[in-house]
């Protein structure tokens, strides 16, 4: 079997230099990295984090435990897991995906939870082990999400600027806090211009308000945008304009909310507020990581959002870009 000496000499590194590589990566160039890793990929080394894990009584294992009842084969949990993943791979840290009913099954050295609800706090807080809580949330956890609120400004600000008279937005009916603060965000502008509110919730499913659009066709003006909580919602809302022969976006515009994946896969795509859901969920792997050594500071995590134009809001008037 190969040993560190061995991998020392192939990546013609020192044996210290090897071992700073295997226990704290984030203190080795990314160059010294590449020829330990090579070294150890071509002499099939495998450092005994077993025999480690035994001596300082850690298990390498962090659990993401999702609290929502939802598809964890949804593209944006899966690319939140991709994010958490990379982050714990480069520590020989492994993922281990938990639900609410399995969560404490197993020892682990933290979690990373997601969905948050108010019923929640108590037990998350009795936890003994570090906790970052991946969404937004009123209850005093470090967090890491997007600025939600400035996401929903932007997407209604872009909305009116396109030449849109009426915005209405379609949010989730949910109680949780990036829900309230997308929601925020519509009402800001709305107040800022002193125009008319109109808001409607769903459960985060397309066909919901497809038939929204359908029951209520004859009471939307032309000239409309809806401003989505989320791009489920929004591809909702462009199917059943459709169906009613309405057409986006000369008669109607539509902003989503994630930019993940059903962006894409809607025709004509959506323009969307595009969060980093890969970097996010790097973030709250290095975060956790931290904690554990103990070098983190509690203080939320906040991403920029951006706009990621499709086919749904028209485009620059001629007259605009004169």
């Amino acid at each position: 079997m190969a040993t560190l000496m061995d991998v020392a000499k192939r990546a013609n590194v020192s044996k210290m230099t090897v071992s700073r590589v295997i226990n704290h990566p984030e203190q080795v160039t990314d160059e010294l990295k590449e020829l330990v890793y090579t070294a150890m990929k071509e002499l099939d080394y495998r450092p005994n984090l077993i025999a480690k894990a035994l001596v300082s009584n850690s298990t390498r294992i962090i659990k993401l435990c999702i609290l929502e009842d939802i598809d964890v084969t949804e593209p944006y949990y899966m690319n939140l897991m991709v994010g958490i993943a990379k982050a714990l791979d480069l520590h020989q840290y492994s993922l281990q995906l938990v639900t609410r009913r399995n969560f404490d099954i197993g020892n682990c050295d933290g979690y990373i939870i997601t969905g948050l609800r108010e019923r929640d706090v108590a037990w998350i807080r009795d936890l003994t082990k570090p906790v970052v809580v991946f969404g937004e949330n009123q209850y005093g956890f470090d967090y890491v999400d997007t600025n939600n609120q400035l996401g929903t400004y932007l997407a209604a600000q872009l909305a009116l600027e396109r030449g849109y008279r009426q915005l209405i937005y379609i949010g989730m009916a949910s109680e949780e806090a990036f829900e309230k603060s997308r929601e925020a965000g519509y009402l800001q502008l709305m107040h800022e211009q002193q125009r008319p509110v109109q808001l409607h919730h769903f459960n985060n499913h397309s066909h919901l308000t497809e038939a929204y659009i359908i029951e209520h066709w004859a009471q939307f003006k032309l000239e409309t945008a809806f401003i989505c909580a989320t791009d489920r919602l929004a591809i909702g809302i462009e199917r059943g304009i459709a169906s009613c022969g309405g057409h986006v976006p000369q008669e109607f515009g539509i902003t989503g909310f994630d930019g993940v994946f059903l962006n894409q896969v809607a025709s004509p795509k959506l323009t969307t507020i595009k969060q980093s859901i890969i970097e996010m969920g790097r973030a709250c792997g290095e975060n956790i990581l931290k904690k554990i050594n103990q070098e983190w500071i509690e203080r939320p995590l906040i991403f920029e959002p951006n706009i990621e134009m499709g086919g749904t809001i028209r485009p620059v008037l001629k007259e605009q870009s004169e």
